[in-house]
């Protein structure tokens, strides 16, 4: 039982809040009439808690955990109420932020806080929403510590308790609510994440009953049970950078007559302050434009309210859909006739993945990954595909030599599933290895490295620490082939002379060993091996 709210706790917490909206983010997409019936607020709620997760991963150290927790989830923001959660991380982190751990009574006193500045983060904030079941978690942690009930755990399990008695009442706050026969979807959502955080202090798993699905869902309608109304409008959202606090004012003053589930959410990042703008519009250039006018708009998205469903898939098609680091191994998967997936500086997320097995118009889909942290974010991506009705079967390539490996087999012409298990055979078959750089002192498998050391790990463990990169490269590769091999696959990123130097080390001490060179790796990974 937690005392105080530390450091690790909070990031246990995210990652148990990822883990809960995860596991209901379809249940949750279903309850989502409000305040457009799209049928994405669990989906918006997930991307936006695993951008948090992502931020804390790779977080420097030294730096406040809640400050990481909230510029994350801030900057990977996406819909109303994904955009609303992260305004909300973002008021914890302003109240707890550099401070000592947070015990009940300041935990409390930060959710209300919280809960506030939400509010205010809205244009036109209604009843019966995420908002009311925000403040009124918020409400009943201070009223437990007025109470005399200050310990963390009764302050947790009061704010969750609170909350969720908040969402029973929304459908006779909103009438779309109270017609489709469901509470709110974000409302919802933040419940979830307050019942994470009890299981977090307590170490036990609150009790709720079962969301109910909307009426007409649980009769068995055939009409799909996110269908907006007819008529132009479109979700449009961006992060905005160099805009002070004035030209915001005057960007939400247009952006309120233009439309409407107006939030903005601003955050302080290493090199200045960012916002995140949310807004339902008719006139997605004007929103725009507004943008550009108060500062400098990126990461720009524009989802229609009333989306086209994809078609339906082809019979007999088949696609194979993966993930890449960079342009590079994007246009050598491309040539072999695969779609890809590039990461950006966010990272793949599932929305992307099952985006593009969509896009694919195929009945069978074969995924790779081509990355470890990547395999759970694929499996999640083809079991959404799978309940569209596609077949989808995901290869667990490790690395984009395994994932070349594989391509090297698939054969359309064979049954799927033995597709599937050759090119997996193929993949488990290549044994890859990477050079990396090291960025800070660390202890590794192979030893102390400290910043600057050249890191040669197999699989994942790393088993050479040295001074360049070539000799690292070499000795991996003397290493892989002292199992036996008989082809020797490399990626190597812009420096070309490495590639040369590695290649001429295979020649002389290897000369039996079948070489073959692609270009276009990131410059994160010098030289990717693999050896079959």
């Amino acid at each position: 039982m937690l005392q105080a709210l530390d450091d690790a706790a909070v990031g246990q917490w995210c990652r148990a809040a990822v883990e809960a909206l995860s596991g209901a983010r379809s249940r949750i997409d279903e309850l989502n009439v409000f305040p457009v019936p799209d049928g994405d607020t669990g989906t918006n709620l997930l991307h936006t808690a695993e951008g948090a997760r992502a931020a804390l991963d790779s977080a420097a150290a030294g730096e406040s955990v809640w400050s990481v927790l909230a510029r994350g989830a801030v900057l990977a923001a996406r819909g109303n109420s994904g955009t609303i959660l992260a305004q909300l991380l973002r008021g914890l982190a302003d109240q707890l932020a550099d401070q000592p751990p947070a015990d009940g009574p300041v935990l409390a006193a930060a959710l209300r806080k919280a809960a506030e500045s939400a509010y205010t983060a809205v244009a036109d904030p209604e009843e019966g929403t995420f908002l009311t079941v925000a403040r009124a978690g918020g409400e009943s942690a201070v009223a437990a510590v007025d109470a005399g009930r200050t310990a963390l755990a009764d302050v947790v399990v009061a704010a969750a308790d609170g909350a969720r008695a908040a969402l029973d009442r929304t459908p006779g706050q909103l009438p779309v609510l109270r017609e489709a026969g469901v509470v709110d979807a974000g409302g919802a959502g933040l419940c979830l994440v307050l019942d994470a955080l009890v299981r977090t202090v307590t170490g036990i798993e609150p009790v709720r009953p079962a969301l109910a699905l909307p009426d007409r869902h649980r009769r068995g309608s055939g009409h799909a049970p996110h269908q907006p109304p007819p008529g132009p409008g479109s979700e449009v959202q961006y992060l905005l950078a160099d805009a002070d606090e004035v030209a915001v004012a005057r960007l939400q003053q247009r952006l309120a007559g233009l439309g409407d589930s107006l939030v903005v959410v601003g955050v302080d990042t290493p090199t200045g302050r960012e916002w995140n703008v949310h807004v339902h519009v008719s006139d997605v250039g004007a929103a725009i434009e507004a943008g550009i006018e108060a500062g400098r708009p990126h990461r720009i998205s524009v989802t229609p309210l009333a989306p086209v469903p994809p078609p339906a898939p082809v019979p007999g098609l088949r696609a194979v859909v993966a993930a890449v680091h960079s342009d590079g191994l994007a246009a050598l998967f491309r040539a072999e006739g695969v779609r890809v997936v590039v990461c950006d500086p966010d990272g793949i997320t599932e929305d992307d993945m099952h985006d593009e097995i969509v896009a694919a118009g195929a009945l069978e889909v074969v995924v790779l990954p081509n990355d470890a942290g990547l395999l759970a974010v694929a499996s999640r991506a083809a079991t959404r595909a799978r309940d569209a009705g596609r077949e989808v079967g995901v290869v667990p390539t490790r690395s984009p030599v395994q994932g070349l490996a594989a391509v090297a087999v698939a054969d359309p012409g064979q049954r799927f599933g033995d597709d599937v298990i050759a090119m997996a055979e193929a993949a488990a078959a290549t044994r890859w290895a990477e050079v990396t750089v090291a960025d800070q002192e660390a202890l590794t498998s192979a030893g102390r490295c400290h910043p600057g050391d050249v890191l040669g790990s197999v699989e994942g463990d790393v088993v050479v620490i040295g001074p360049d990169l070539a000799s690292v490269a070499c000795d991996l590769l003397d290493r892989l082939l002292s199992a036996g091999g008989e082809m020797a696959t490399l990626v190597v990123g812009p420096d070309e002379e490495l590639g040369d130097a590695v290649c001429g080390h295979l020649s002389r001490a290897h000369p039996t060993i079948e070489v073959v060179r692609y270009g276009g790796g990131p410059s994160s990974l010098p030289v990717q091996i693999g050896v079959e």
